[in-house]
Formats: C-alpha cells, sequence, structure tokens
C-alpha cells in the first residue's frame, strides 16, 4: 500500500513537470480567417485557449492588424476596404493578457481583390484634433518578442508637400540596445534619405538600404531648409536626439495630399539583455518636418514600459537604475496604468500609490493622466474630476464622475478605451540613503476589491568612490618601529550599508635591533678564543600594500566595520649594521680569562634587496565620522601568516 502510494506521487510530480515543460516550450499559434467580398474583406482569427493565471483577472486577447496597404486596426474581428486591385500580406499580432502561455504567433495571410466596387469605408483619422504625427503600438515589449509601433503623420497644409521624419531609439542611458529594428514597411513611396556625412554608413547598415523600403524610390541626398526662421532650433533637437538615442533612421517623403494621413510601420525586437529591466520605462522619439523648404516641425516621445507578461494594471518607472551622484539633476517619474475589466462601467477608480521615503510627496507633479478631465476644486463637484489627497507615505489619485468602459462590457470594440493612466514626478527629500526603493498602487474600481500592482523599483548604480587615505602603522615586536604610509581606495559610492572596498598604499617605515651574543671557538685542549658580540642593525623599508577586497558596513551615518585581507610587499629593503667584537683568551681548567683588546673586532655592513618579505594578513577595521562620503578616523588591527605577525594602523581618510 505504502509503495503504490509513493509511486502514485512520483508519477503525478513527473505529469505535474510534463505539463509546465509543455506550456513553456509549446509554441501556440493563433490563424488568420478571412472572407473577400469584392474589395471588402471581413476577418477574424482563431484563437487558443487561454492559460488563466492564478488570482489574475480574467484572460484575454488583444489583437494588431496590418492590412498590408498601409492601415491597421485594433478590433478583435475588423472588416477592411481595400481602395485599388492587387495582392495583399495580411500580418496579425495576438496578445495574451493575464494568461501563463507563450504569446501565440501566427502566419501572414495572403489577400486578393480582384474588384473594386465600394469605396464607403473611409479610415478614420488616427491623429486627435490640433495633432500632425502620433505613435501608436501593438503591445508592450516583452524581452526576445517583436513590438510594431506605427508613426501616423499628417499633411496640415492646404498644398502638396514634400518633407522627411526623424526616427529615434535604443536610447543611450541603458548600456544595452533596447530594441533590434528588424524591418520598416512604407506604402506611400517613403524613401530613406542619406546625409553626405553617413553615406559611408550605408554598406555597414542594412536599414539604409532599399530592401527596408520596398523598393519604391532610390536614395535621396537630404535637403537643405530655405528659411533660417527654426533651422537652429530644428538642429538642436536633431543633437539632443542623438545624444539621447543610438540609433537614428530619416526618412523622406514627397507629393503628400492635404489633409491625407500616413503610416509607417516599425518592427522592433526587443533584445534579450532588457529582460533586467523589466518595469523600466524606455523611450523612441520621432521629429516631423512636414515642409522641405521650412524648418518648422513636430516632437513626439512615446514612453513604453519592458514588461515580462501582458499586464494592463502596472507601474512603471524611469528612475529604475539611477546615479546616486547626479540624482539631483534627474527627474524621478512614475506611470500607474489601468483597465477596466468589468461588464460594466466605472464611475470612479482610486489609485493608492506607495510613495518611498526617500520623496517629498508634497511637492509631487502632475505630468499627463487619461481619462482627460479637470482638476478637482475643494467643494464636491458633479462633473468629471480626478482629485490627489495624500497620507503617509500614499498618494491618493481619484477619478471621479468619470465613464470607463469595461472590457468585457458589450458593444466594447476598442480595448484602449477601456485604458487610463496617472503620470507624475516626484522630487527628492533634502537628505536621502542610498537604497533601493519599491512602489506599488491598489488599484479600486468603483466599490471592487482593489487590484494590486507591480512593484516599480528605484535603484541606484554602485557608482564610484575614490579615498584618499594616510596614518601610521605599529608594530610591538619590533624596536623603534615607526612607518607612514599615504594611499588611495575605491569603493562604492555612498553605499548605504555593505559594500566591498579596494585599497592600494606605499609605506616607509623603519627600525632598530640590537642582538648581543657570545662565539666560543677552542684553539687547542687548552685555550679557548672568546668573543662577546654586541650587533646593532638599522632596516629602511619601502613597502607596497595592497587590499584586494574587504567587506565593510555601515552601522551608522557615522561608525562604520570591516574586515579583510591585505598584501604586503617590501619593493626595497635596505639594511645598515655594525658589530664590535670582545676578544677574551680563555683557559676553562685553570679558570683563566684575559681580555685581548688588541684582537676586538669591528665591522659594518650594507645590504639591500628588492621585491622581498612577502607577507599576508587579516585584519578587522573601525571607522569614525562621516561613514559614507567625506572625513573620517580608523583603526585597524592585522594578524599576519610570517612574523612579526601583529599590526596595528591608525588612519585619516577622505571619500570623495
Amino acid at each position: 500500500m505504502y509503495k503504490f502510494t509513493f509511486l502514485l506521487l512520483i508519477s503525478s510530480h513527473l505529469c505535474l513537470a510534463q505539463q509546465i515543460n509543455q506550456s513553456d516550450t509549446l509554441v501556440r499559434e493563433a490563424k488568420i480567417e478571412s472572407t473577400v467580398l469584392s474589395n471588402i474583406v471581413k476577418f477574424g482569427v482563431d484563437t487558443p485557449p487561454l492559460i488563466q493565471i492564478s488570482g489574475a483577472p480574467k484572460g484575454y486577447y488583444t489583437f494588431f492588424w496590418e492590412f498590408g496597404d498601409g492601415e491597421f486596426s485594433q478590433e478583435e474581428n475588423p472588416e477592411h476596404t481595400y481602395k485599388e486591385k492587387g495582392e495583399y500580406d495580411v500580418k496579425l499580432w495576438v496578445t495574451n493578457n493575464y494568461d501563463a502561455g507563450k504569446t501565440p504567433a501566427t502566419r501572414p495571410e495572403s489577400v486578393k481583390i480582384d474588384k473594386v466596387d465600394s469605396l464607403s469605408n473611409a479610415s478614420a483619422s488616427l491623429l486627435e484634433e490640433g495633432e500632425i504625427m502620433d505613435f501608436t503600438k501593438n503591445r508592450e515589449p516583452i524581452p526576445n518578442e517583436d513590438l510594431v509601433v506605427v508613426l501616423t503623420y499628417k499633411n496640415p497644409f492646404n498644398e502638396l508637400m514634400d518633407g522627411q521624419l526623424f526616427f529615434f531609439y535604443n536610447e543611450t542611458k541603458y548600456k544595452s540596445d533596447n530594441f533590434q529594428l528588424t524591418d520598416i514597411r512604407t506604402y506611400h513611396g517613403e524613401y530613406p534619405i542619406v546625409n553626405e556625412d553617413r553615406v559611408a554608413d550605408i554598406s555597414t547598415n542594412p536599414f539604409q538600404s532599399l530592401l527596408a523600403f520596398n523598393g519604391v524610390k532610390p536614395f535621396r541626398t537630404a535637403q537643405l531648409m530655405q528659411d533660417t526662421t527654426n533651422q537652429e532650433e530644428l538642429q538642436k533637437k536633431i543633437e539632443e536626439s542623438k545624444e539621447k538615442f543610438r540609433e537614428m533612421k530619416q526618412i523622406g517623403f514627397s507629393d503628400f495630399q492635404p489633409g491625407e494621413e500616413r503610416n509607417i510601420f516599425f518592427q522592433l525586437r526587443t533584445t534579450p539583455e532588457m529582460l533586467k529591466d523589466t518595469s523600466a520605462i524606455i523611450s523612441i522619439r520621432g521629429i516631423y518636418v512636414p515642409n522641405s523648404n521650412s524648418a518648422n516641425h513636430s516632437v513626439k516621445e512615446m514612453e513604453m514600459e519592458i514588461v515580462t507578461s501582458h499586464d494592463p494594471n502596472k507601474m512603471t518607472t524611469n528612475a529604475n537604475l539611477m546615479n546616486f551622484r547626479n540624482r539631483n539633476q534627474k527627474d524621478f517619474k512614475y506611470k500607474i496604468q489601468f483597465q477596466n475589466n468589468g461588464e460594466g462601467p466605472a464611475n470612479t477608480v482610486r489609485l493608492e500609490t506607495d510613495v518611498p521615503e526617500l520623496f517629498d510627496q508634497k511637492e509631487i507633479e502632475l505630468l499627463d493622466f487619461y481619462p482627460k478631465c479637470e482638476i478637482c476644486p475643494e467643494e464636491d463637484v458633479a462633473y468629471s474630476c480626478l482629485d490627489t489627497t495624500f497620507s503617509e507615505n500614499k498618494i491618493i489619485f481619484t477619478f471621479k464622475n468619470i465613464y470607463l468602459p469595461g472590457s468585457n462590457q458589450k458593444g466594447v470594440n476598442s480595448y484602449d478605451s477601456t485604458k487610463g493612466f496617472v503620470s507624475y514626478k516626484l522630487p527628492l527629500k533634502g537628505k536621502i540613503k542610498k537604497q533601493k526603493t519599491q512602489s506599488q498602487t491598489a488599484i479600486y474600481f468603483d466599490k471592487n476589491d482593489p487590484i494590486i500592482t507591480n512593484y516599480a523599483t528605484t535603484r541606484f548604480t554602485p557608482g564610484l568612490s575614490v579615498g584618499v587615505k594616510a596614518g601610521v602603522m605599529r608594530i610591538g615586536s619590533l624596536e623603534n618601529y615607526q612607518e607612514w604610509f599615504l594611499g588611495a581606495t575605491l569603493s562604492s559610492y555612498q553605499a548605504f550599508k555593505g559594500y566591498l572596498q579596494s585599497e592600494i598604499m606605499i609605506g616607509s617605515n623603519n627600525y632598530t635591533s640590537r642582538r648581543i651574543y657570545t662565539e666560543r671557538t677552542p684553539r687547542d685542549e687548552f685555550f679557548v678564543d672568546v668573543y662577546d658580540y654586541d650587533e646593532q642593525s638599522e632596516f629602511q623599508n619601502l613597502s607596497f600594500y595592497f587590499v584586494p577586497t574587504s567587506y565593510r558596513y555601515n552601522l551608522t551615518d557615522f561608525l562604520a566595520i570591516g574586515g579583510g585581507i591585505q598584501l604586503k610587499w617590501d619593493i626595497r629593503s635596505k639594511v645598515e649594521s655594525e658589530r664590535v667584537g670582545e676578544y677574551t683568551e680563555v683557559v676553562e681548567s685553570e679558570n683563566f680569562e684575559r681580555r685581548d683588546p688588541e684582537q676586538d673586532t669591528f665591522e659594518q655592513t650594507t645590504t639591500s634587496d628588492t621585491f622581498t618579505n612577502f607577507n599576508a594578513a587579516a585584519f578587522l577595521d573601525l571607522n569614525v565620522g562621516i561613514a559614507r562620503i567625506g572625513p573620517s578616523l580608523g583603526f585597524r588591527y592585522h594578524l599576519y601568516v610570517k612574523a612579526p605577525n601583529q599590526q596595528l594602523q591608525f588612519y585619516a581618510i577622505w571619500k570623495f
């Protein structure tokens, strides 16, 4: 019975492991379905079953269709009208939300249009009133997955236009690239621009070739602006963008009809290295110059969050990795995103957000939010507004009297209409400690239970702190020992608690020794020659000390302890000795002694050596003063492997 139970348990574990392994490795596929009616095509999709994440809201799919003619849709089952006959490659990206499985893959499908009978399905404008350029993305970037970014631009003038676009990506503040640009798809004759100083790059950059632009036009040289009104401002913005981003694509366009809107599709692959920066806010930027004869331009930047799974309720920050030394010159931005996944609209959305102690929450600056509404006044009002209140280490944002549709609500076709966000900036308090902080938000839709977001984590780079160190050393077992030293330290900048430190030091030491001894040499069977020696030596050394690494821990702002290994090597050693010998003739059998000064001896010797007396020690350390940065005093005890075994060090240090 026990054996059977044991085997059953093993079998259950093996089955469970096999299921987990299959869910991790099995590629799921979503299949495009289409029905062609003249030039109108009805699209659908057959999706694999969702694998619900335990404890999360109900899983669902979102969709992004690229119809192959420069248009796109985010509906599940769109209907699209093609304006011209031809064969079109339709692409689909399916995104799984609150799903434990892998993102479904899709195969492009070719749609053939043989005749055009209807042009009634005109595309609605993708731009808000007053905008001439914007970005749209199919999903948030996940490491090692594809991302599609659509740049939509519009001719705001009442005449044909020729102009250019700049697309910037891969921020320089990250050591690794955020993205690999794998494709650029254009549908209106856009062409890559080659400046004279970039011609040499063509052979090494495949995305400056015609292949990336569907082969529609040859390369053109960038045109110079004719007016100088905004030329300086445009060049300044381009140069600033080049400093912020490592990569740039410059694209030209022509024959742009008045009021026409066009789309350019950039396909990017998020690099695996970005996995360590999840919850980080990354950005891309576009600069739009509608008229080649003018430097008037528009700038648009889109922020995105590196995620590990698609969860529309999340919190992100651009301060995931900051330089502590330059902390007061940086903006600490946070963004809370939410989505109503209910079957009906939400009238009140409350966001209760933790504020780490290092931030001054009373000085919050609200950057942007959605749904768009007024800021609430002090008195109660009946119109839609956003209220901001404070409690201890907490900010509470409340959208009042709004209408936020639910993703499962009947008649709701666009998931974007069910989403909202709040972005804000927080300043640091005057004096802060260098420590990791985390912030989290509880999202309340009306009176429902809260949805708890992920943690938005703020970390500081270790940084480097160089210190200057000087002091004296003592070895009690050596007579008149005195050593002065000067050195340098290298450690992390203003570490909060524990950190590693390396050191190098040069010391100059000297000490003396005296040796009194007797040598007896029998001359024959009666006489013995006896020399009483008094030998005095002076040692002078130039020593090199190296601490490869030590561990230090700040107990308080003014007290620290440490320990580590120290290596010592005398790079130059000199010994000057004097020996005086007094001669005595002794007849031991007769108990007879006779001093003979004429046979006394006197010797002087000088010896020197280099790179000698290698030794290693373990040490313990106590430091009192400004422990993290600035001046302090310290005491260190060494225990060496070889004699002399014990050494004391008294030092002063200043860390920068």
